[in-house]
């Protein structure tokens, strides 16, 4: 894969990521609307995980570990939901930052 392709995709599944992470925290949509958007937020982390090995890479940790706050936040909102909001507050905040931080200005 040339690293044209592969800032492209990185930077589709770090829009993705962030545009899933918002819908979530404003509860908009369906309730299967928003546990597919966790599921994008995930696919996002692990599309962009090769960029966590480059230097620089750290942000990605923001966005595994969003991604991963959001779904036990999701998880935990069931039988607690004030638990699980801010599990899913803090998880949803950490992707978009983590997006954000990530997100590739220039082609290599």
């Amino acid at each position: 894969m040339s690293s044209l392709t592969s800032r492209s995709a990185l930077r589709i599944a770090l829009v993705a990521a962030a545009l899933a992470a918002i819908i979530v925290l404003l509860g908009a949509f369906s309730t299967g609307f928003r546990v597919f958007c966790l599921g994008v937020i995930v696919v996002g982390a692990f599309v962009s995980f090769p960029e966590s090995r480059r230097e620089g890479g750290g942000w990605w940790w923001f966005l595994a570990g969003g991604a991963a706050a959001s779904v036990i936040g999701a998880i935990v909102a069931q039988p607690s939901a004030t638990l699980g909001g801010w599990l899913a507050l803090l998880g949803g905040l950490a992707v978009v930052i983590g997006a954000t931080i990530g997100f590739p200005r220039e082609p290599e």
